[in-house]
């Protein structure tokens, strides 16, 4: 008798500590979904004052501002509608632009030395990484969340408790950015 009381006490403790990580990883899911969101902002509000920099700066490059005007409505909508198809679009339109930049900095060395314009781009590249931080959490924890909802005991619990799988972040699952080229296979070659 005592055992069969400390097996089911062993039982319902087992339950009691699953349904508690699964409700876990689902907040901190949608705690990382939301960090994405913050940094979209800190995003929107650093673009305008980059794009006021660099046009005071780069009076011929026409062809910075319509990406940075671009970036910033990919933001914004992103912001709006919250959709992670959105998000993915503006992070990528961002993180397209930043060698864009930098290459026309570094070919106009009186850009070099602007302040502005490096500091605007170090808070770029610098919200650009957290961007991407923010999605690996987003992509990490919905790994381990839907993990847990296969793997057995757990997959019990979770089933009986009425759990589902995350979505996390949509990717397509073909096309050429699962490919890897002969190219992209072939060692870098630095030349200094």
């Amino acid at each position: 008798m005592v055992i069969t009381l400390i097996l089911l006490a062993l039982v319902v403790f087992y339950v009691i500590g699953v349904y508690n990580s699964l409700q876990t990883l689902k907040t901190q899911i949608q705690a990382s979904i939301q960090e994405i969101g913050n940094q979209l902002k800190r995003q929107a509000g650093l673009i305008p004052n980059l794009e006021v920099a660099v046009k005071g700066q780069l009076k011929h490059e026409q062809g910075i501002y319509k990406m940075l005007t671009s970036a910033r409505q990919s933001v914004a909508k992103a912001g709006e509608s919250g959709s992670a198809k959105d998000i993915d679009q503006a992070i990528e339109k961002i993180q397209g632009l930043l060698p864009q930049i930098q290459v026309v900095v570094e070919s106009n060395p009186e850009l070099k030395a602007n302040e502005t314009i490096t500091k605007f781009m170090d808070e770029l590249t610098d919200t650009a990484d957290k961007l991407s931080y923010a999605r690996r959490s987003v992509i990490d924890l919905t790994q381990t969340f839907n993990q847990k909802l296969v793997v057995f005991p757990s997959n019990l619990i979770a089933k009986v408790l009425g759990f589902t799988s995350e979505a996390g972040l949509v990717t397509p699952t073909s096309g050429a950015h699962l490919e890897v080229s002969k190219t992209e296979q072939q060692d870098p070659k630095v030349s200094l």
